[in-house]
């Protein structure tokens, strides 16, 4: 099968050929149609993310496929389901194997494309906005990287969850798209004065952060007492500084997120979370956003649109030409 591997860190994947995958018991064997990419596949590649697979790796941590078999003994998703999956490395090949419990059926009115980009980006956000902020209707979101991959799911579930978004993104273009996707606000993230701007809006209740650096020091300056500040990652590179003192004076609190670990914290917990969102999205409440559809062989322009922060939305590898 046709494979890309990470031979070592710094590098380019490399596109070559391997044995295909047997499935193991309680494995199941995926014909991979098409593989999400995200903000982590670009840091693991250097040596960058909190998990560190050992080399050489195939890249990729999210697809949608065909089961094609099951391992001996194994119950679950018959040959021939569509299905999507979350796996640690692996999904940038022609097949994988993955325990049956990481893969979900897909509603036939769900495309590969959009639903090999949707479980971590989608499934990040509505985690962290219900289970770990308890974010209300009424409340005030504030939403850092708003046209990117996950900070755009952020702005779709935080509105369908009822509260007031204010959508943080780079140049009219991407606050154009968080705006599509329902935010009420819109600041360009190159614009001065982000902590007297939110100040102005009223305040804030939770600040979905996946950039750090300063707009964070601003959002929770900008706090109302009882805010709850999210951190889901630093796009920027610059991890952000807590001021113990200014958590204790306005009740505050500070709520690290990885999604990636709660596939073995809480595995029923994820698994329920995605159902919810893929009734949400059969229902039509959800519109994923897939701003470039490359074909297999693209693998590394994928990896550079996402360091260079040129998409919106999520970039997806094509993996089987339909």
């Amino acid at each position: 099968m046709r494979a890309w591997r990470l031979e070592s860190l710094n590098s380019q994947p490399v596109l070559g050929h391997q044995e295909k995958p047997v499935p193991a018991k309680g494995e199941a064997l995926v014909k991979v149609a098409a593989v999400g990419l995200n903000f982590a596949d670009l840091l693991m590649t250097e040596g960058k993310y909190q998990v560190r697979p050992a080399l050489p790796f195939i890249p990729g941590m999210e697809f949608s496929g065909v089961v094609e078999g099951l391992g001996p003994g194994t119950s679950g998703p018959a040959p021939g389901t569509r299905v999507l999956g979350v796996c640690a490395t692996g999904a940038c090949a022609d097949w994988l194997c993955l325990s049956v419990d990481r893969l979900m059926s897909l509603p036939d009115n769900v495309p590969d494309i959009e639903a090999a980009g949707f479980p971590i980006a989608y499934g990040t956000s509505h985690l962290a906005l219900t289970h770990k902020a308890a974010l209300k209707p009424g409340e005030t979101l504030f939403v850092t990287g708003a046209a990117g991959g996950v900070g755009l799911t952020a702005v779709e579930i935080g509105k369908s969850l009822g509260a007031r978004v204010i959508a943080m993104a780079r140049g009219a273009d991407r606050l154009t798209v968080a705006k599509a996707a329902g935010a009420d606000v819109l600041i360009d993230s190159e614009a001065p004065g982000l902590k007297d701007r939110l100040r102005a809006e009223g305040g804030v209740d939770v600040v979905y952060d996946a950039v750090g650096g300063p707009a964070f020091d601003a959002a929770l300056r900008a706090c109302k007492p009882d805010g709850r500040l999210l951190t889901i990652g630093f796009a920027s590179g610059e991890v952000p500084q807590v001021p113990a003192n200014l958590l204790l004076v306005k009740n505050l609190s500070v709520i690290g997120f990885w999604y990636g670990a709660y596939q073995d914290l809480a595995p029923q917990r994820v698994t329920d979370s995605l159902a919810q969102l893929l009734r949400w999205w059969a229902d039509g409440a959800l519109r994923p956003l897939v701003s470039h559809i490359l074909p297999f062989e693209a693998l590394p322009e994928g990896l550079e649109l996402l360091r260079s922060r040129r998409s919106t939305g999520k970039v997806v590898i094509r993996v089987q030409q339909q």
